[in-house]
C-alpha cells in the first residue's frame, strides 16, 4: 500500500541520474526542490540505464571515451554539481547494478518526490521523452517529476511565478491538487487551476440552429468543476481557476508555457504494475514545455 501524502514527510528527494546533461539538469532542479521541501536529497544512478537511453555522457565527463567513465565518476559529477548549487542539502548517493526502472520505481516507495530528466533514446532530440522515465512515470508510488525546458544545460529557475494544475472530471480529494497546493506553499507562488471542456462530437455547435444550449452546458459544467476543486484551499495559498475550451492535452501544453511547474494526476489502475498513463498525461509529459509533476491518485473502492 502506498503512503498517504502526510506519511511522506520528510522522506528524501530522489533523483535518477545517468551521466547525461538533461539528467544532470534534472539533479539541479531535484536540489532546489529538496531545498524548498527542508528534506535530503538522494542521487541514484542504476548501472544497467545506458543499456536503454545510449552513452551521451555530459561535457563534465566528456574528457574520456564512454568505456572508460566508471557509474562511481558519473554519481560524483552529480554530487558536485548538486554540492555547487545547493551546499546546505543533505545528499546521499548510491550505484545500483540494476534495472534503471526497477530500481527508480523501488526508490519511489520512499521518496517524497521521484525526478528524471528527458532524453530521448541515443540522445534523441528531448522532444521525445526516454523510455526509462515514460516506463518509471506509469509506475511510480510517488509523486514523480520529469524536468523539461530550459535547453542551456541547467535547471530551469521559476520565472513565470505560478504552478498550474490540471483538473480532472473528478476533482474532489484530488492528490494533485494537495500537491499543487504545498508546491505553491513552499514556492510562495499562487495556483492556476485549469480546466479543458468541449462538446461531444455528435453535438455540433458551429451550426447557428445547433449552438447555444449544449455548448453552454458543457461550459458550465467545465466552470463548477474547478469551484468544486477550490473548495478547500489551505490558508496563504492563492488560487484561482480557469476554464478552456479544447483537448486537455493541447490546453495543458499551451499552459506550461507560462508556467513554472505543470502537475497533473494519474489514476491507478486495477493492472498488476498500479499506475497506468492516459493520453492526456502521457502527451503532457512529451511535450510540456516547463517540469511535469505526475501524482498517482489513490484508487476508489466501491462501496459494500
Amino acid at each position: 500500500m502506498d503512503r498517504t501524502d502526510e506519511g511522506r514527510t520528510g522522506l528524501p528527494v530522489v533523483v535518477g541520474v545517468d551521466g547525461s546533461e538533461s539528467s544532470l539538469r534534472a539533479a539541479d532542479w531535484a536540489a532546489d526542490e529538496a531545498a524548498l521541501r527542508g528534506v535530503p536529497l538522494r542521487l541514484v544512478y542504476a548501472s544497467l540505464w545506458e543499456r536503454y537511453e545510449g552513452a551521451q555522457l555530459a561535457e563534465e565527463l566528456n574528457g574520456r571515451p564512454p568505456e572508460q567513465v566508471r557509474a562511481a565518476d558519473i554519481v560524483e559529477a552529480a554530487a558536485r554539481r548538486v554540492c555547487r548549487r545547493r551546499a546546505g542539502v543533505e545528499l546521499s548517493t548510491d550505484v545500483l547494478p540494476e534495472e534503471p526502472e526497477y530500481t527508480l520505481v523501488r526508490e519511489s516507495r520512499n521518496a517524497s518526490l521521484l525526478v528524471t530528466g528527458t532524453r530521448g533514446r541515443s540522445g534523441i532530440a528531448e522532444t521525445l521523452l526516454g523510455s526509462v522515465s515514460l516506463a518509471v512515470a506509469g509506475h511510480a508510488h510517488c509523486p514523480m517529476a520529469v524536468v523539461r525546458g530550459s535547453h542551456d544545460n541547467r535547471a530551469m529557475s521559476g520565472t513565470h511565478g505560478r504552478v498550474v494544475v490540471g483538473v480532472g472530471e473528478e476533482p474532489a480529494a484530488s492528490a494533485a491538487m494537495r500537491f499543487a497546493f504545498e508546491e505553491a506553499r513552499h514556492r510562495a507562488v499562487p495556483v492556476e487551476a485549469v480546466r479543458a471542456w468541449r462538446s461531444p462530437a455528435h453535438e455540433t455547435t458551429d451550426h447557428p440552429l445547433l449552438a447555444g444550449e449544449p455548448a453552454r452546458l458543457h461550459e458550465r459544467q467545465a466552470v463548477e468543476t474547478p469551484a468544486e476543486a477550490l473548495g478547500d484551499v489551505p490558508a496563504g495559498v492563492d488560487v484561482h481557476g480557469r476554464t478552456v475550451e479544447g483537448r486537455p492535452r493541447a490546453v495543458l501544453v499551451a499552459a506550461s508555457h507560462d508556467a513554472d511547474l505543470l502537475v497533473i494526476g494519474a489514476r491507478r489502475g486495477r493492472r498488476r504494475f498500479g499506475l497506468q498513463l492516459g493520453r492526456v498525461a502521457h502527451g503532457v509529459l512529451h511535450h510540456s514545455v516547463c517540469p511535469v509533476v505526475i501524482v498517482p491518485e489513490p484508487t476508489r473502492t466501491a462501496a459494500a
